[in-house]
């Protein structure tokens, strides 16, 4: 047990694959399990969530990206070592690097599976495309005129003129269709914005009347997801 202990405490000291932050500015100090903090709870929210979730502004992706890159390199180079204490190290890496890989996958699958049933609506105006990326907003621009070029080939050419747009507003009826914001969600209070304890105060409209209510930190609420959206991308909240 204590060679078991020693192997892991000389992969944690030497070979963590996410231990510091080699690719910040020197001024920005973010662990790696920061940052595998902040990307399981982008992760979670954004499954959970009923829209298109901001893209992460601080480079959180981009910055797990070059981790993983870099580690991948690093397990290559461990690969030919056929020193036991070197394999079991390298088993270790392997695990985490998959952890890691995994979490941005699914993150990723989740946001593309919202754009795929939402294109035109997240592309319809500039404050739903900055929920995107830039290679998201390239996806979306693409998926949609392919789902055009398939329309019209199929059965829009037969429409007259004036029926063949996708994002008619005639009447005063959209036809882009949107997500589902009185979807219900879990919501766990994180605490002000400020990082204090105090409550989050939601408001939310009900049946018979609109109410707030105090949410303490640590406590879950269930809730319409219009009514805690706001608390959630500004970080007083998180899905659960």
């Amino acid at each position: 047990m204590d060679d078991i202990s020693d192997i892991l405490n000389d992969v944690s000291r030497n070979n963590d694959p996410f231990a510091e932050d080699l690719y910040a500015p020197r001024s920005v100090t973010q662990s790696g399990q920061a940052d595998l903090q902040a990307l399981t709870r982008a992760w979670v929210n954004e499954r959970g969530a009923a829209e298109l979730l901001p893209w992460p502004k601080d480079g959180l992706v981009e910055r797990i990206t070059e981790r993983i890159k870099t580690q991948i390199e690093e397990v290559e180079v461990m690969t030919g070592d056929m020193d036991p204490k070197t394999n079991f190290g390298l088993i270790i890496i392997q695990t985490e690097v998959e952890r890691w890989k995994f979490l941005v996958r699914s993150f990723l699958r989740a946001r593309i599976a919202k754009i795929d049933k939402h294109t035109l609506y997240y592309l319809s105006s500039p404050d739903l495309q900055s929920r995107l990326s830039e290679m998201e907003v390239a996806y979306a621009t693409r998926h949609q005129q392919l789902l055009h070029s398939h329309y019209l080939g199929s059965f829009l050419n037969s429409f007259p003129k004036q029926l063949q747009n996708l994002n008619d507003t005639a009447g005063g009826i959209s036809m882009i269709g949107g997500p589902d914001d009185d979807s219900g969600v879990f919501a766990r209070a994180l605490g002000s914005k400020d990082g204090g304890a105090a409550p989050v105060i939601i408001t939310g409209r009900g049946r018979d009347g609109d109410g707030e209510i105090e949410v303490a930190r640590g406590e879950v609420v269930v809730a319409r997801w219009a009514d805690v959206k706001d608390h959630v991308e500004n970080g007083e909240m998180e899905l659960v």
